[in-house]
């Protein structure tokens, strides 16, 4: 388990008993035991929303005859930042 023995975890419960105390160390073992439950379903719904975002994007567009064929993403959001105008100067006489 990690990469920790027996020996250690004996170590580190003597030491939590010692600091904590034999009436909260349940209560502290429960609580820490629902906040890692509660961390693994939160990564697992991530890691199944990338996964399904990674296959939407994976699955082939359909063509429409006569349509031109862009490699380039279409944008759907107008950007909020204006874009930059490039003005041309013209030569003076």
């Amino acid at each position: 388990m990690f990469g920790i023995g027996m020996p250690e975890m004996i170590i580190i419960l003597v030491i939590a008993l010692i600091v904590i105390g034999p009436h909260k160390l349940p209560e502290l073992a429960k609580s820490l035991g629902k906040g890692l439950a509660e961390f693994k379903k939160a990564s697992e719904g991530f890691q199944r929303s990338v996964q399904e975002e990674a296959n939407k994007a994976e699955e082939p567009v359909p063509q429409v005859k006569g349509a031109p064929v862009t490699t380039e993403p279409i944008s759907v959001h107008a950007s909020a930042e204006p874009q930059p105008v490039e003005k041309k100067e013209t030569p003076h006489a």
